[in-house]
């Protein structure tokens, strides 16, 4: 397969600026220095990207653009059962966005969304992975296997629950330790099971897991709650 040399630039310009934005930040990486290290003029990487708010997003949702590719074939709306294709889907996309390298990626998206339209352009591309998800949804949903619904809001209503337990913590720093293969595959079958509860078709209702959690932090048993 031929691949053009401009392709071959942009991708250059693409991995040296993250790895710029990622050590210095946004306001201490300038364009002059991202042309240094890839070679050529200021020119050619504004004939790729428009601006240096619109590298910054390209490059930070690149590694989630290629990751996704992989983690969205779990959603294969043919399969009899969606809760096997959500739990396997869940768990490929939470240990992905709980990498250490994930977690810095999206503190410097939040931290530099409201800069001339930067968050904007972040949520557009993120949605533009989400509607991969709610096309899946909505497939179950015309086959009676999920009760009918918005599937832009049923995509963002699974996300949500699949970030529940354990990002918050991470991103804020309250929890430095990763999560483990164990820890995460249990976290997304609470979160697949609440969220089929919530759209189980109408006289259909979903049994809770019986088993309770353990908490991250002190590994004890949780009370008052079913997984």
């Amino acid at each position: 397969m031929y691949v053009k040399k401009s392709d071959f630039k942009r991708q250059a310009i693409l991995d040296t600026a993250y790895r710029l934005f990622r050590a210095q930040g946004f306001d201490k990486t300038s364009v002059a220095e991202i042309t240094a290290a890839v070679g050529g003029s200021r020119a050619t990487i504004y004939s790729h990207f428009s601006s240096k708010e619109e590298l910054f997003v390209a490059c930070m949702m690149a590694a989630a653009a290629n990751y996704m590719v992989g983690t969205l074939k779990h959603l294969d709306a043919s399969g009899a059962d969606p809760g096997v294709a959500l739990c396997n889907f869940g768990t490929s996309f939470l240990s992905f966005i709980c990498s250490p390298e994930q977690l810095e990626v999206r503190r410097l998206m939040v931290a530099e969304a409201a800069r001339s339209g930067t968050g904007k352009l972040f949520f557009d591309k993120i949605s533009t992975l989400r509607a991969h998800v709610s096309a899946f949804l909505s497939a179950c949903m015309a086959s009676g296997t999920l009760r009918a619904d918005d599937s832009n809001l049923a995509a963002d209503h699974l996300g949500a629950l699949l970030e529940a337990e354990i990002l918050e913590p991470l991103l804020l720093h309250v929890r430095e330790v990763s999560p483990e293969a164990e820890e995460i595959a249990l976290a997304v079958k609470r979160a697949v099971a609440a969220f089929l509860r919530a759209y189980a078709p109408a006289g259909r209702q979903r049994r809770p897991l019986r088993r309770r959690p353990r908490h991250w932090r002190t590994g004890e048993r949780l009370t008052g709650s079913s997984s």
